[in-house]
Protein backbone atom coordinates (compact mmCIF):
# COMPACT_ATOMS: atom_id res chain seq x y z
CA UNK A 1 0.00 0.00 0.00
CA UNK A 2 2.50 2.34 0.74
CA UNK A 3 4.25 1.78 -2.40
CA UNK A 4 1.07 2.91 -4.23
CA UNK A 5 1.00 6.52 -2.41
CA UNK A 6 4.62 6.49 -3.13
CA UNK A 7 5.75 9.95 -5.40
CA UNK A 8 6.61 8.23 -7.78
CA UNK A 9 3.17 5.96 -8.00
CA UNK A 10 0.97 9.31 -7.99
CA UNK A 11 3.32 10.86 -10.72
CA UNK A 12 2.83 8.22 -12.63
CA UNK A 13 -1.22 7.90 -12.43
CA UNK A 14 -1.68 11.40 -13.13
CA UNK A 15 0.57 11.32 -16.50
CA UNK A 16 -0.99 8.09 -17.24
CA UNK A 17 -4.73 9.19 -16.79
CA UNK A 18 -3.67 12.54 -18.68
CA UNK A 19 -2.75 10.82 -21.53
CA UNK A 20 -5.35 8.44 -21.64
CA UNK A 21 -8.07 11.21 -21.47
CA UNK A 22 -6.37 13.37 -24.63
CA UNK A 23 -5.37 10.22 -26.47
CA UNK A 24 -8.80 8.39 -25.73
CA UNK A 25 -10.68 11.14 -26.98
CA UNK A 26 -10.92 10.11 -30.41
CA UNK A 27 -11.73 6.66 -29.52
CA UNK A 28 -14.67 8.13 -27.98
CA UNK A 29 -15.38 9.97 -31.08
CA UNK A 30 -15.22 6.55 -33.21
CA UNK A 31 -17.50 4.88 -31.75
CA UNK A 32 -20.56 7.79 -31.50
CA UNK A 33 -20.29 7.12 -35.41
CA UNK A 34 -21.41 3.56 -34.57
CA UNK A 35 -23.74 4.45 -31.82
CA UNK A 36 -25.39 7.16 -34.36
CA UNK A 37 -26.83 4.09 -35.86
CA UNK A 38 -29.54 3.61 -33.00
CA UNK A 39 -32.23 5.32 -32.10
CA UNK A 40 -31.57 7.96 -29.54
CA UNK A 41 -33.70 6.70 -26.67
CA UNK A 42 -31.31 4.33 -26.68
CA UNK A 43 -27.88 6.40 -26.21
CA UNK A 44 -28.05 6.72 -22.58
CA UNK A 45 -28.59 2.65 -22.35
CA UNK A 46 -25.67 2.13 -24.87
CA UNK A 47 -23.07 3.82 -22.82
CA UNK A 48 -23.52 2.66 -19.55
CA UNK A 49 -22.65 -0.85 -21.45
CA UNK A 50 -20.39 0.79 -23.27
CA UNK A 51 -18.37 2.34 -20.40
CA UNK A 52 -19.16 -0.85 -17.84
CA UNK A 53 -17.78 -3.48 -20.54
CA UNK A 54 -14.91 -0.85 -21.46
CA UNK A 55 -14.00 -0.93 -18.12
CA UNK A 56 -13.83 -4.63 -17.27
CA UNK A 57 -12.23 -5.20 -20.82
CA UNK A 58 -9.39 -2.34 -20.36
CA UNK A 59 -8.80 -4.16 -16.78
CA UNK A 60 -8.65 -7.50 -17.72
CA UNK A 61 -6.70 -7.29 -20.51
CA UNK A 62 -4.04 -5.20 -18.20
CA UNK A 63 -4.01 -7.83 -15.13
CA UNK A 64 -3.41 -10.12 -18.13
CA UNK A 65 -0.45 -8.09 -19.65
CA UNK A 66 0.63 -7.37 -16.08
CA UNK A 67 1.02 -11.29 -15.12
CA UNK A 68 2.84 -12.04 -18.39
CA UNK A 69 5.33 -9.26 -18.05
CA UNK A 70 5.74 -9.63 -14.48
CA UNK A 71 6.22 -13.66 -14.85
CA UNK A 72 7.65 -13.69 -17.89
CA UNK A 73 11.38 -13.43 -16.90
CA UNK A 74 12.21 -16.54 -17.78
CA UNK A 75 14.38 -17.16 -21.21
CA UNK A 76 12.27 -18.13 -23.99
CA UNK A 77 14.26 -18.16 -27.08
CA UNK A 78 17.68 -17.64 -28.34
CA UNK A 79 18.48 -15.37 -31.47
CA UNK A 80 22.33 -14.31 -32.70
CA UNK A 81 23.39 -15.25 -29.12
CA UNK A 82 21.15 -13.20 -27.10
CA UNK A 83 18.62 -15.34 -24.69
CA UNK A 84 15.12 -13.18 -25.05
CA UNK A 85 12.15 -13.63 -22.32
CA UNK A 86 8.62 -13.37 -23.06
CA UNK A 87 8.55 -9.98 -21.05
CA UNK A 88 11.20 -9.24 -24.09
CA UNK A 89 8.83 -9.84 -26.60
CA UNK A 90 6.00 -8.02 -24.98
CA UNK A 91 8.04 -4.92 -24.71
CA UNK A 92 9.56 -4.80 -28.10
CA UNK A 93 5.99 -5.69 -30.03
CA UNK A 94 4.15 -3.35 -27.74
CA UNK A 95 7.19 -1.07 -28.49
CA UNK A 96 6.93 -1.22 -32.42
CA UNK A 97 2.68 -1.31 -32.14
CA UNK A 98 3.01 1.87 -30.45
CA UNK A 99 5.50 3.94 -32.69
CA UNK A 100 3.44 2.62 -35.98
CA UNK A 101 0.06 3.60 -34.29
CA UNK A 102 1.29 7.20 -33.00
CA UNK A 103 2.90 7.79 -36.16
CA UNK A 104 0.05 6.48 -38.33
CA UNK A 105 -2.26 9.02 -36.06
CA UNK A 106 -0.20 12.07 -36.46
CA UNK A 107 -0.45 11.62 -40.04
CA UNK A 108 -4.09 11.07 -39.86
CA UNK A 109 -4.89 14.31 -37.95
CA UNK A 110 -2.58 16.40 -40.75
CA UNK A 111 -3.17 14.47 -43.70
CA UNK A 112 -6.26 13.69 -43.07
CA UNK A 113 -7.96 10.31 -43.12
CA UNK A 114 -11.50 8.71 -44.36
CA UNK A 115 -12.80 5.45 -42.48
CA UNK A 116 -14.64 2.93 -44.81
CA UNK A 117 -18.38 2.81 -43.77
CA UNK A 118 -17.71 -1.05 -43.79
CA UNK A 119 -15.30 -0.51 -40.57
CA UNK A 120 -17.68 -0.01 -38.51
CA UNK A 121 -21.17 -0.54 -39.42
CA UNK A 122 -22.81 -3.47 -41.22
CA UNK A 123 -25.49 -3.72 -43.67
CA UNK A 124 -28.50 -5.00 -43.61
CA UNK A 125 -31.16 -4.58 -40.57
CA UNK A 126 -29.70 -2.50 -37.32
CA UNK A 127 -30.67 -3.90 -33.64
CA UNK A 128 -29.49 -2.99 -30.34
CA UNK A 129 -27.30 -6.24 -29.58
CA UNK A 130 -25.48 -5.83 -33.21
CA UNK A 131 -24.45 -2.49 -32.75
CA UNK A 132 -23.62 -3.35 -29.13
CA UNK A 133 -21.12 -6.07 -30.23
CA UNK A 134 -19.31 -3.56 -33.05
CA UNK A 135 -18.75 -1.13 -30.72
CA UNK A 136 -17.00 -3.22 -27.71
CA UNK A 137 -15.35 -4.67 -30.55
CA UNK A 138 -14.13 -1.43 -31.99
CA UNK A 139 -13.64 -0.25 -28.51
CA UNK A 140 -10.95 -3.31 -27.68
CA UNK A 141 -9.51 -2.73 -31.02
CA UNK A 142 -8.65 0.74 -30.51
CA UNK A 143 -7.75 1.32 -27.33
CA UNK A 144 -4.97 -1.50 -27.13
CA UNK A 145 -2.50 1.57 -27.32
CA UNK A 146 -3.86 2.70 -24.17
CA UNK A 147 -3.12 -0.71 -22.68
CA UNK A 148 0.16 -0.37 -23.73
CA UNK A 149 1.00 2.87 -22.88
CA UNK A 150 -0.32 1.67 -19.38
CA UNK A 151 2.47 -1.08 -19.17
CA UNK A 152 4.86 1.72 -20.04
CA UNK A 153 5.02 4.26 -17.67
CA UNK A 154 3.64 2.28 -14.43
CA UNK A 155 5.44 -0.04 -12.61
CA UNK A 156 2.43 -1.12 -10.50
CA UNK A 157 -0.95 -2.68 -12.30
CA UNK A 158 -2.79 -1.10 -9.48
CA UNK A 159 -1.81 2.01 -10.90
CA UNK A 160 -2.43 1.23 -14.41
CA UNK A 161 -6.46 0.02 -13.81
CA UNK A 162 -6.84 3.09 -11.11
CA UNK A 163 -5.70 5.41 -13.99
CA UNK A 164 -7.60 3.68 -17.16
CA UNK A 165 -10.75 3.52 -14.71
CA UNK A 166 -10.27 7.42 -13.60
CA UNK A 167 -10.16 8.13 -17.11
CA UNK A 168 -12.90 6.11 -19.03
CA UNK A 169 -15.32 8.25 -16.26
CA UNK A 170 -14.25 11.32 -17.27
CA UNK A 171 -14.09 10.76 -21.06
CA UNK A 172 -17.69 9.54 -20.55
CA UNK A 173 -18.45 12.36 -18.60
CA UNK A 174 -16.81 15.36 -20.05
CA UNK A 175 -16.34 13.76 -23.28
CA UNK A 176 -17.87 17.13 -25.50
CA UNK A 177 -16.10 19.61 -23.55
CA UNK A 178 -12.27 18.08 -23.82
CA UNK A 179 -12.99 17.00 -27.44
CA UNK A 180 -13.69 21.08 -28.07
CA UNK A 181 -10.75 21.65 -26.16
CA UNK A 182 -8.37 19.97 -27.54
CA UNK A 183 -10.23 20.99 -30.75
CA UNK A 184 -9.44 24.78 -29.78
CA UNK A 185 -5.61 24.03 -28.37
CA UNK A 186 -4.75 20.92 -30.89
CA UNK A 187 -0.97 21.48 -29.98
CA UNK A 188 -1.88 19.34 -26.77
CA UNK A 189 -3.10 16.81 -28.79
CA UNK A 190 -0.15 16.36 -31.01
CA UNK A 191 2.53 17.01 -27.65
CA UNK A 192 0.58 14.09 -26.04
CA UNK A 193 1.53 12.11 -29.49
CA UNK A 194 4.61 13.07 -29.32
CA UNK A 195 4.84 11.75 -25.52
CA UNK A 196 3.40 8.34 -26.66
CA UNK A 197 6.30 7.84 -29.52
CA UNK A 198 8.87 8.32 -26.38
CA UNK A 199 6.98 5.53 -24.43
CA UNK A 200 6.49 3.16 -27.79
CA UNK A 201 10.26 3.95 -28.11
CA UNK A 202 10.94 3.09 -24.49
CA UNK A 203 9.57 0.03 -24.76
CA UNK A 204 11.05 -1.08 -27.81
CA UNK A 205 14.41 0.08 -26.12
CA UNK A 206 13.09 -2.64 -22.93
CA UNK A 207 12.48 -5.16 -25.34
CA UNK A 208 16.40 -5.39 -26.43
CA UNK A 209 17.37 -5.59 -23.36
CA UNK A 210 19.57 -8.44 -23.47
CA UNK A 211 21.77 -6.74 -26.31
CA UNK A 212 22.36 -3.77 -24.93
CA UNK A 213 21.47 -4.77 -20.37
CA UNK A 214 20.21 -1.46 -19.98
CA UNK A 215 17.32 0.65 -18.82
CA UNK A 216 15.35 4.04 -19.82
CA UNK A 217 14.01 5.17 -15.75
CA UNK A 218 10.95 6.28 -16.32
CA UNK A 219 11.93 9.22 -14.39
CA UNK A 220 13.41 10.51 -17.10
CA UNK A 221 10.62 10.40 -19.22
CA UNK A 222 8.35 12.22 -16.58
CA UNK A 223 10.35 15.03 -16.60
CA UNK A 224 10.36 15.37 -20.45
CA UNK A 225 6.79 15.00 -20.24
CA UNK A 226 6.40 17.76 -17.46
CA UNK A 227 8.73 19.79 -18.78
CA UNK A 228 7.21 20.08 -22.33
CA UNK A 229 3.62 20.67 -20.72
CA UNK A 230 5.26 23.36 -19.19
CA UNK A 231 6.24 25.14 -22.08
CA UNK A 232 2.90 24.73 -23.84
CA UNK A 233 0.97 25.79 -20.64
CA UNK A 234 3.23 29.09 -21.12
CA UNK A 235 2.25 28.93 -25.19
CA UNK A 236 -0.99 28.97 -24.20
CA UNK A 237 -0.69 31.98 -21.86
CA UNK A 238 0.95 33.46 -24.16
CA UNK A 239 -1.60 32.93 -27.04
CA UNK A 240 -4.30 34.04 -25.05
CA UNK A 241 -2.78 37.73 -25.84
CA UNK A 242 -2.41 37.41 -30.00
CA UNK A 243 -5.50 36.80 -32.35
CA UNK A 244 -3.61 33.91 -33.98
CA UNK A 245 -6.11 30.83 -35.47
CA UNK A 246 -4.39 27.64 -34.35
CA UNK A 247 -4.19 24.88 -36.91
CA UNK A 248 -7.38 22.53 -37.20
CA UNK A 249 -7.07 19.10 -36.86
CA UNK A 250 -8.64 16.20 -38.90
CA UNK A 251 -10.96 14.13 -36.92
CA UNK A 252 -12.45 10.98 -37.56
CA UNK A 253 -14.66 11.12 -40.83
CA UNK A 254 -16.41 7.94 -42.32
CA UNK A 255 -16.67 7.80 -46.53
CA UNK A 256 -20.04 6.14 -47.59
CA UNK A 257 -19.63 4.17 -50.63
CA UNK A 258 -22.84 5.07 -52.36
CA UNK A 259 -22.37 8.57 -51.66
CA UNK A 260 -18.86 8.90 -52.88
CA UNK A 261 -18.35 11.77 -50.07
CA UNK A 262 -17.28 11.94 -46.63
CA UNK A 263 -19.35 12.76 -43.47
CA UNK A 264 -17.48 14.34 -40.91
CA UNK A 265 -18.32 12.20 -37.37
CA UNK A 266 -20.34 14.31 -34.55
Amino acid sequence: MEELLSLDSLISLLTLTALEVVLGIDNVIFVSIIMGRLDSSQHVKARRIWMIVGIITRVTLLLLLGWLVKNGSQELFTLLGYGFSLRNVIMFVGGLFLLWKTVKEIHGKLEGEDIDESTVSKRGKTTFGSVMIQIILVDMIFSFDSIITAVGLANQVQVMIVAVVIAMFIMFTFSQRISNFIHKHPTLKMLALAFLLMVGFSLFFEGLEPLHHKEIPKGYIYFAMAFSFGVELLNLWMRKKSKGTPVELHEPRVRRREEGHSDMAK
